[in-house]
C-alpha cells in the first residue's frame, strides 16, 4: 500500500516562470548552422542533429505561440494525484471509466516523454465508444524523478525498485489485480512487474519486448535478422546519449535544467529520429505536444533527476528474469529496438499475441494514437481472455 492516501493534485506555473522561460528564448544564443550539404532533405539534414533552422523556428513557437496552458486545463480534465510510496512522492493521471467491466492498467512512459505522451489516448480505453470493446481505469505515473513526481535525493531508483513502487500505487488505489502497459523505460518496468509479481498483474503489453541477451542468429529468418542489425547499429552508433546519462547525469544535467534550448535541443533529436518521419518528427506528432513535454521538463526542473534513470538502470534488466503472465507483444518498425519473437519466446513464455505493424516508431501513442489505442486494446484483450 502507499505510504499516504492519494490526493488531487494541481499544479499552475506562475505566470512570471512562463515569462523568465519566454525572456530565456528570446536571449537564445544558437551555434551556426551544420555543415551537412545546402539542400540536403530528409533524414540526411539531420546527420549532425537538429537543424538550426528547425530549432530557429521551434524556438520561435516556443516563445510566441505555444500556449502551456492549455495542456495544464487537459491534466486537470483527466485527473491527476500525488501520493507517497516507497517515501518517494509520486504524481499519476487517474481516470476511472463508467463502465462496471472495466479493468485497472498503469501505463509507464519512459525518457524523453513524460505523461505528455498519453493524454491523448486515456478518454478513448476509459471510455471507449463501443459497449463491445475493452475498457480501463487507467493510471499513468510520473516516473521518479520526471514531472510532478518527486526527484530521488539517494540512488536505487531503478526499474526493479519503481515496478515494485507500482504495485504499491495501485494497491493503494484499490487496484489488487491490473494489466500493465509500458515502452522505452516503460518496458522493463512492465516486464518487471509481469515477472516479479504475477499475484497482482493479470498480464502485460509492451512495445519494448527486451529479449534476453546472448541469443543466437540461428534460430532467426532473413527479416528478423534484419532486425537484429538495425538494433546493433543503433547500439553501436546512436547510443552516446544514453551513455553520457548513465555515466555523467550531473553533467549533462546542469545544461538540461538551465538551458531550455539546450533541453529542447536533447529532446527534439530524438522525436526526430525515432520517430517513423522523413524530414522531422512533425509529420506525425503535434508540435505543440512536444513542446508539452519539454515544458513540463523545464518548469519541474527535472532534466538531470530524468536522466538518472539511466544511470540507475541503463542495459539492467535481469537477463534470467522469464514473464509467465500473458502478454501482448507489439514491435513498431521504426523503433530504435527490435527483438525478434524467437528470442522474445525465451523472455515471454506465455505470449498471447504477436505483432509488428507496417508503420510506426518509438512514440506510437503520439504519432498515431488511434492504431495505437486499437493495438492496445485488442492485445490487452488477448490478455484478458487468456487469464480466465
Amino acid at each position: 500500500m502507499t505510504d499516504e492516501r492519494p490526493k488531487p493534485f494541481s499544479a499552475r506555473a506562475a505566470d512570471e516562470e512562463l515569462a523568465a522561460l519566454r525572456e530565456r528564448l528570446a536571449s537564445v544564443r544558437f551555434p551556426e548552422r551544420e555543415t551537412t550539404r545546402a539542400g540536403a532533405s530528409g533524414r540526411e539534414r539531420w546527420h549532425q542533429g537538429v537543424p538550426l533552422g528547425d530549432m530557429v523556428d521551434l524556438v520561435e513557437y516556443w516563445q510566441t505561440g505555444y500556449d502551456w496552458r492549455a495542456f495544464e486545463r487537459r491534466l486537470v480534465e483527466i485527473g491527476q494525484f500525488r501520493t507517497i510510496v516507497d517515501g518517494l512522492g509520486i504524481h499519476f493521471l487517474h481516470r476511472r471509466s463508467p463502465r462496471p467491466d472495466a479493468t485497472p492498467l498503469v501505463m509507464t512512459h519512459g525518457w524523453p516523454g513524460s505523461i505528455a505522451e498519453f493524454v491523448d489516448v486515456i478518454d478513448e480505453l476509459a471510455e471507449p465508444q463501443d459497449a463491445e470493446t475493452p475498457a480501463f481505469h487507467v493510471v499513468a505515473p510520473s516516473l521518479p524523478g520526471f514531472g510532478y513526481s518527486d526527484r530521488p535525493t539517494e540512488e536505487g531508483w531503478g526499474t526493479e525498485r519503481i515496478a515494485a513502487a507500482w504495485v504499491r500505487l495501485m494497491g493503494g488505489l484499490g487496484y489488487d489485480r491490473f494489466l500493465a502497459h509500458g515502452g522505452d523505460w516503460g518496458g522493463p518496468i512492465t516486464i518487471a512487474l509481469g515477472g516479479r509479481f504475477p499475484e497482482h498483474v493479470i498480464g502485460i503489453h509492451t512495445t519494448t519486448p527486451v529479449a534476453p541477451p546472448g541469443l543466437g542468429l540461428d534460430v532467426l529468418d532473413a527479416a528478423e535478422r534484419q532486425w537484429v542489425e538495425h538494433t546493433r547499429a543503433f547500439e553501436q552508433n546512436r547510443l552516446a546519449y544514453a551513455k553520457v546519462m548513465a555515466t555523467s547525469p550531473q553533467t549533462i544535467g546542469y545544461s538540461l535544467v538551465d538551458s531550455p534550448v539546450g533541453l529542447l535541443a536533447w529532446i527534439a533529436e530524438k522525436f526526430a529520429e525515432w520517430s517513423d518521419t522523413v524530414d522531422g518528427p512533425f509529420e506525425t506528432i503535434s508540435r505543440d505536444r512536444l513542446l508539452d513535454n519539454v515544458t513540463l521538463y523545464w518548469l519541474t526542473a527535472t532534466g538531470a533527476s530524468a536522466a538518472r534513470i539511466y544511470f540507475e538502470s541503463h542495459q539492467s534488466l535481469d537477463p534470467d528474469l522469464r514473464v509467465a503472465v500473458p502478454a501482448a507483444l507489439t514491435t513498431y518498425p521504426h523503433d530504435i529496438e527490435k527483438h525478434p519473437r524467437p528470442w522474445a519466446e525465451v523472455r515471454f513464455s506465455n505470449i498471447v499475441r504477436w505483432r509488428a505493424p507496417s508503420a510506426g516508431g518509438h512514440f506510437p501513442a503520439l504519432e498515431m494514437p488511434d492504431v495505437f489505442v486499437r493495438d492496445l486494446r485488442e492485445g490487452l484483450a488477448a490478455v484478458l481472455a487468456a487469464s480466465e
